[in-house]
């Protein structure tokens, strides 16, 4: 089995979808799968191609009309001060990333996703500002207010601060530049990556695959349509769809047994 959770469940999906002699179940974790690009079909006798999802760009553009104007976090994510907001964040890395944390997972009790109807930006303007952030702001500043309170902190059984040094002190060595390269070239209009992937328009991952997510995360639903595409054509053999409770965007660490005795199950049943 191969197992991915968030910018690593597209690359577990692919696995399985493009290779499944070798990857023979898979595990989507938070971030649903849509499945292979359409090829347009029969447009030379006249009929009418689908209607495409806007770029981030042109998201971009619709939500910076909104008040107060807000932008798309993958494409903040690009920008080439990304890095120097964060690694230099006001509050020090190590509060950066309890702010950060807290925020996307169940413990910070804003977090109550959705369905969205499409991707405009009206409806996106639902999504906390970790995913569609103010306009003027990098990320260091939309988390500052949301760091939890001591007791908050000395409460968090899931993430600790020993935990969370690991992280200021890694990134305080590295940067954030490494990471923030996949946002950079994984961006769903650009011509070359679309043609590759294009390779395998109507295959579908067709071992049997399993979706775990917090019933909190946003990342869920930050696509419009994602979930519906992953469950009734991405994934012909979807044998399970599990939302938890008392998790966010980090299920695998906010509630590790759920997510362990899921995937053990799994695989019993499987073999």
């Amino acid at each position: 089995m191969v197992v991915g959770h968030d910018a690593g469940a597209p690359v577990a999906s692919w696995a399985a979808l493009v290779r499944p002699d070798i990857f023979r179940s898979v595990t989507i974790l938070s971030s649903p799968f849509e499945g292979a690009p359409s090829l347009p079909f029969n447009i030379a006798n006249g009929a009418v191609p689908p209607p495409r999802a806007p770029t981030d760009d042109e998201l971009d553009a619709e939500l910076a009309k909104l008040t107060p104007p807000r932008k798309y976090y993958q494409n903040y994510q690009r920008t080439p001060g990304a890095n120097e907001n964060m690694l230099h964040a006001p509050q020090g890395l190590h509060d950066f990333f309890r702010a950060y944390y807290h925020f996307k997972s169940a413990d910070y009790k804003g977090n109550k996703p959705h369905p969205l109807k499409a991707r405009t930006a009206e409806e996106m303007a639902q999504i906390p500002t970790y995913y569609v952030m103010e306009r003027n702001k990098g990320m260091a500043e939309t988390v500052a207010p949301m760091m939890p309170s001591a007791a908050e902190i000395a409460a968090n059984k899931w993430l600790t601060e020993a935990e969370v040094e690991v992280y200021a002190t890694e990134y305080g060595r590295t940067g954030f530049t490494g990471a923030l390269q996949g946002y950079r070239v994984r961006r769903g209009s650009n011509p070359k990556s679309l043609a590759e992937l294009l390779t395998f328009s109507g295959r579908t991952i067709d071992v049997p695959s399993m979706f775990i997510a917090g019933k909190s995360d946003w990342g869920v639903y930050q696509t419009p349509g994602a979930v519906e595409k992953m469950q009734t054509s991405a994934c012909t053999h979807m044998v399970g769809f599990h939302l938890l409770d008392g998790a966010g965007h980090w299920v695998q660490q906010e509630q590790p047994e759920q997510v362990s005795n899921l995937l053990v199950e799994f695989l019993r049943s499987q073999a």
